[in-house]
């Protein structure tokens, strides 16, 4: 059987290019006794990858050259050679990487209670960017009833779980995206309050406008001047969740930081960094506090899918041309 992977070539300045991966496909070994075989069905694609090649301090050690491309996924069980916590047939999800095979001991993959038709929705919701979303805006937003929230890359899979988390809990949600479809969507079908079109509003004008009395939590995906705007707007004892700044991730000079800092100062606000993987204790539970909401009809999901792991390149890119609509996923299976 052959495995084809996406290779970590080299280490990209500014925008990554062909030069940054290479498309291999490798023979896959014998299992050793303990290890299963696992088909991987979808890889997540998600805009943390650029900083994952990175080869600097952060939350996490870079990807090494040569390496398979890292990345959430979900597969299945084909073969087991004696390992006694797997079954042949069991849907599993971990950090396979962007290939279409898998060799483990099993160590870090866990078990998903699913079926096929639904394994997206567990590199999505209830994978990285929907944990994400959860304890970002519970465990730092730390949202109560009645606060006004301001979401930037509102539609994406993280800013459109945030938004939606924040409408059960009772908040004021104002979302910031970039074309008119997904500001249709974030009203339409998630029940935002109210939105901002970012390429189309001066984003000063739009937030004095629409939070006029400012905001309790900002919760950030995107960076930038966007972050720069949303300081301006912070009322007392605000809190700032930083989950990512994509608007800076490719530059080759040094990243724009907000020149509006002061505010925290002034309105005795805090401004914290989230990583996902500090909670991953607690994931079980907010797998179950999701999925009930899911069933009750008040937490959607929207999966942007597309096919071929020949593709990589392509979809990639949608993360940053914005592209996409929802959670951007990969299928890899032939």
């Amino acid at each position: 059987m052959n495995n084809k992977q996406i290779i970590f070539k080299k280490r990209p300045s500014g925008y990554p290019d062909q030069s940054t991966w290479e498309l291999q496909s490798n023979t896959l070994p014998q299992l050793s006794e303990g290890e299963i075989l696992i088909q991987q069905h979808y890889v997540s694609l998600d805009p943390a990858m650029r900083g994952w090649m990175n080869d600097t301090k952060s939350y996490i050690s870079p990807i090494e050259i040569d390496a398979v491309m890292r990345a959430g996924s979900i597969g299945i069980v084909i073969k087991n050679n004696g390992n006694p916590k797997f079954d042949i047939g069991d849907i599993v999800t971990s950090w396979g990487g962007v290939q279409q095979y898998v060799i483990t001991d099993g160590e870090g993959w866990y078990k998903v209670d699913t079926d096929i038709k639904n394994m997206p929705v567990h590199v999505g919701l209830f994978g990285m960017p929907g944990m994400t979303a959860y304890f970002g805006i519970l465990e730092v937003g730390k949202i109560k009833e009645g606060d006004i929230v301001l979401i930037s890359g509102a539609a994406g899979a993280v800013g459109s779980t945030v938004g939606q988390i924040a409408k059960i809990k009772g908040c004021k949600v104002i979302g910031i995206a970039g074309t008119k479809e997904k500001c249709d969507y974030l009203i339409n079908e998630l029940g935002f309050d109210d939105v901002i079109n970012y390429k189309t509003e001066n984003i000063y004008t739009a937030l004095k406008k629409k939070c006029p009395t400012g905001v309790d939590v900002f919760f950030d995906n995107v960076g930038g001047k966007i972050l720069d705007a949303a300081l301006s707007k912070l009322r007392m004892h605000a809190r700032v969740v930083v989950c990512g700044a994509i608007s800076q991730y490719n530059n080759k000079t040094k990243i724009n930081g907000p020149s509006n800092y002061l505010s925290l100062l002034v309105t005795r606000s805090t401004m914290q960094g989230m990583v996902v993987m500090d909670y991953s204790k607690k994931f079980g539970e907010a797998g179950k506090q999701m999925g009930a909401w899911r069933k009750e009809g008040k937490l959607k999901s929207k999966e942007d899918i597309y096919e071929g792991i020949e593709n990589f390149q392509e979809t990639y890119d949608r993360l940053f041309s914005g592209n996409k609509h929802g959670k951007l996923i990969l299928k890899v299976i032939d």
